[in-house]
């Protein structure tokens, strides 16, 4: 199966593909271009929106005009109408790391991991989980140096996440963060695992940095599916549309030299898929 194109946007680095079932729109972040994306297909109309730092991953909440924000430093809530944005909490403060990947559970609590802000990032990122009360925690995953593929079974007892340049997907029982484990480990000569989906059958769809490809898991990590992206760097995966049966692909740019991007002009864009496999409408963030 192959990817196809959908939005020429030439993000930096596209990322955070979510789909909001309440109002049928797509969103997606530019890390670096520091701007939020909203796409109706209904009309094929994009809007953009400024951030004030790098945003790093969203979530959708109960009012679908408010995000919950993960910026490069902190979490915010931010309010779609009036670009309103009120901060909840900074995140690891004393060190240098911004936010990364990050995804609702099954019950509505936010969970992101870090990474390392340098080229050749070291282990010193972590997991965290912002609660409906608005408090945070820090989860018992081990420190990451990029941290990436948060996602979670359909009935929300696994939690799949990665440190991509381990080059391997990791999953444990989410209620006690015990039974840790690998679940599956890239062995292409190329390619990161970055963001991830589940579709209803369990399946774990990922996005493979530098790998041109998406990536269906079976619930034993058997790969299933393989889609081909006509770019070297995928990012993140969301199911949207009607009945949840398209397949969302955001790209980057970023690390592309002045050559590469001449035999590569569609990076940074968004593109779509169809497989058969459908979705699950993602949870919205619960706190207020």
């Amino acid at each position: 199966m192959k990817a196809h194109l959908l939005i020429d946007s030439k993000c930096a680095l596209g990322e955070g593909a979510t789909w909001c079932a309440a109002t049928g729109r797509f969103y997606w972040t530019d890390i670096e271009g520091e701007r939020l994306w909203r796409y109706d297909p209904r009309d094929a109309s994009r809007v953009c929106f400024d951030m004030p730092e790098r945003l790093a991953c969203f979530a959708l909440c109960a009012d679908a005009d408010v995000l919950l924000l993960g910026l490069a430093s902190r979490l915010a809530f931010f309010d779609l109408r009036t670009g309103a944005i009120d901060t909840i909490t900074e995140v690891e403060a004393d060190l240098p790391t911004r936010i990364n990947d990050g995804k609702c559970d099954r019950q509505g609590r936010f969970v992101f991991g870090t990474k390392h802000d340098v080229a050749k990032a070291e282990k010193i990122g972590g997991f965290y989980r912002l609660n409906l009360d608005l408090s945070l925690e820090r989860l018992p995953l081990g420190e990451c140096a990029i941290s990436n593929s948060i996602a979670f079974s359909p009935h929300g007892s696994r939690m799949y996440f990665c440190d991509s340049p381990a080059r391997q997907i990791r999953v444990c029982d989410y209620d006690s963060f015990e039974n840790q484990r690998v679940f599956v480990e890239l062995t292409d000569a190329s390619g990161e695992p970055d963001g991830s989906a589940v579709d209803r059958d369990g399946g774990l769809w990922n996005a493979q940095w530098g790998g041109r490809r998406v990536v269906r898991y079976d619930v034993d990590g058997r790969e299933t599916e393989r889609i081909d992206v006509p770019t070297a760097q995928p990012s993140c995966v969301a199911f949207g549309g009607a009945q949840l049966g398209t397949l969302y692909i955001t790209s980057a740019r970023i690390g592309l030299d002045a050559h590469a991007l001449q035999d590569d002009l569609q990076a940074g864009a968004v593109f779509i898929a169809t497989p058969a496999a459908r979705g699950i409408a993602e949870p919205v963030f619960g706190g207020q």
